[in-house]
Parts: structure tokens; sequence; C-alpha cells
């Protein structure tokens, strides 16, 4: 007697210009020959046609209509659902930011509990060393670090708001070319821009230390040593681009603060947020308190010297095609287990869940 396994559902994203897919027609072909179904929404955004899920043998359905799918199914999607969707009755499986005290985290939960559904985040499908089984990570710190460069260049140029509205680069290549080509016109010869990342050991730190030397900007990499003292740092304020890379799941003093900023000696003309948690409570850049967007990308924080703020919370969007074909052939080996009791790594992410969920309907 063969095993029926749980329907997949690829939603359409909900966030505007997130283009990106959890799961590419590839990777899709290979669930269907493990005998997953697999529905695919329809999205006039998403980086990858409909027409190749269909060619790969998925079934099609409306944007949206994951909310009226048998409740077996396993709706998958990026970006968070505002609890305004729910009640949500469905396993999904998605980045909700609703664990470390975000805002609207206890309505986002209350809409599972109504609904009797299940987040499975995918910020915490872990292996058994606590590290992240699929991520986008690299992707994140690559393009961080490139348009902190990209708008330092721009502010030693003059202009304001350093960086417009943005459209996705169709590779990193494509990207790189860019920001060399920004440095090379607005840029003094001599010394290259210095840029300080913090978290340099993890994914998205390697990935913007990456970004920098190919930009030919000077790096400086920290990690947990550079960091464990406690900040603010003074070095922070002698580079011109601070990326931070850190993934914080605890206390931790500030790397740098609004008082710390306006030091007129200052030469940081640009910080580049890759965490992005402005709402959480281990914020460790406790400067702002609402994200940019692709659509207005910076925010000034202080006007002299100038600083600007970059804090895009998909910043991956932006090489949509490159982050997600490494991102869904990493999740591929956890969705084709998904129907496995024993599975450690959906084990912990329920658990996680159950245990967030019993905070929210403690008397």
């Amino acid at each position: 007697m063969t095993c029926e396994h749980s329907r997949i559902w690829l939603r359409a994203e909900h966030k505007p210009q997130e283009v990106r897919a959890a799961i590419v027609p590839q990777d899709a072909a290979r669930l269907l020959a493990a005998g997953h179904p697999v529905v695919v929404e329809t999205s006039s955004k998403r980086a990858f046609p409909i027409e190749a899920y269909v060619a790969a043998g998925c079934s099609t359905a409306a944007e949206g209509a994951w909310r009226e799918a048998p409740t077996s199914a396993v709706i998958v999607g990026l970006k968070e659902l505002g609890p305004e969707l729910g009640p949500f009755r469905h396993r999904h499986v998605h980045f909700a930011h609703a664990y470390k005290g975000q805002g609207g985290w206890r309505e986002t939960l209350q809409a599972f509990a109504d609904g009797g559904g299940t987040l499975l985040d995918l910020e915490y499908l872990v292996d058994d060393d606590g590290r992240r089984v699929a991520a986008f990570g690299e992707r994140a710190g690559f393009v961080g670090a490139a348009l902190g460069l990209l708008a330092v260049a721009a502010r030693r140029s003059g202009r304001a708001p350093s960086l417009t509205a943005l459209e996705h680069w169709d590779s990193g290549a494509e990207l790189v070319e860019d920001v060399v080509t920004a440095l090379a016109d607005e840029w003094p010869t001599g010394e290259p821009p210095r840029v300080l990342v913090i978290g340099a050991a993890g994914r998205s730190g390697r990935g913007a230390v990456a970004a920098g030397n190919a930009c030919g900007a000077a790096v400086t990499a920290w990690d947990v040593a550079e960091t464990a003292e406690g900040g603010p740092f003074e070095a922070v304020l002698e580079h011109d681009v601070l990326v931070s890379c850190v993934f914080v799941d605890g206390p931790l003093p500030p790397f740098t603060t609004s008082e710390h900023l306006q030091r007129s000696d200052r030469r940081l003309r640009v910080i580049v947020d890759v965490g992005c948690d402005p709402t959480g409570a281990y914020n460790p850049l406790p400067i702002y308190d609402t994200v940019t967007t692709l659509g207005e990308p910076t925010r000034q924080l202080v006007e002299v010297p100038p600083l600007d703020l970059v804090a895009i919370d998909h910043l991956p969007s932006l090489l949509p095609v490159e982050s997600s074909v490494g991102f869904s052939a990493e999740l591929l080996p956890h969705l084709l287990n998904i129907d496995r009791p024993d599975d450690a790594v959906w084990c912990r992410a329920r658990a996680m869940f159950e245990g967030k969920l019993a905070e929210v309907l403690r008397p």
C-alpha cells in the first residue's frame, strides 16, 4: 500500500514587489516525481512564468486560492501573511517574523489558533546543530553590501536621495558591474570605500564580504569575537558603510545609537541593516522603527554629515532568479519529507510554533 503524499500548494506572494519563489519549476518537477501533487497559483510578478510550472506537470490555481484549498494542503510561500488574511486553517510554510516580539506577532499567531492551522516557519527549519537548512542569507548580504556601496558613491557625488526606486538585476555579476562603474565615476581615486561587515562569519555576512571584495572595497570583517565586549563601537564611525548581518535571538548591546551617530567627525555615510528587525526586542541597531522599501530604498537618519539607512526586508528579491534557485534546492529535501512524523526538522519547527502559540493563549 502506498502512502498518499500531501499536496504542496505554492501560493502567490502578497508582499508588493516580491518576485522570488520558494519552489522553482525544476524542483516542483522533483516533488511531483516523488508523489506530491503540486499546485501553483498564478502570479503577475513571480520571476518564473506559470508556463514553466505547467511544463513541469503542476496544476494551477488563481492567485489567493490557497484560502479555499483542502485543509490537508501544505501552503508554501516566502513572506509573511497578515493576520487579516486569516483565520489560517492549513499547514503554512513561510517566513512569518512572529517569534521575536515583532509588531503584530500576537495577532498573527492568534489567527492560526482561530483556524486550527500550523505555522512551520522557514526561519526555524534547522538541523541538529541549529543551523538553518534553507536560507537566502548569502544573497541578502551580497545585495545589501552592493547597495551600500551604490549609496555611498551617490552621497559622495552629492546626490540625494542616494538610491532611487530599485529594479531587480538579472545576476550578481551584473550588480557588481553597476557598483564598480558607480565607484569609478563618483568615488575619488586613491583609498577605496571602507566597509565594516558585522556578522561576517554567517551566511549573509559571507555574502556581504564577497560583494565588497568583488566591488573593490576595503572590507573589515567582524564576528562574535570583535563584538563580545558590546557597543557602541567607534569602528562603526570610522568606515564609510556599515553592513549589519547578525542573526540575533537574545539581548545584545547596540552596535551604535542615535546619539552615537551625531558625532561631527563621523566618516560613516550609509548603514545597511540586512537583519532588518526594527520592531524586534533584540535589535542591535535601535536607530529606526520602520523598514525602507524597493520604491524608497533609503532614509536619511542624520543631516550633517549626511547618513542614510538601507533597511529592506527582502533584499534577495533584487536577485530573484539566483536566490530562488539556491533556496529552492536547499528546501526541496525537506519538503520531500514533510509527511514523515519523525522528521526532526519539521518536528522542531512544529515545537517552536506550539511553544509560541502557548504564549499567546496563556491566560
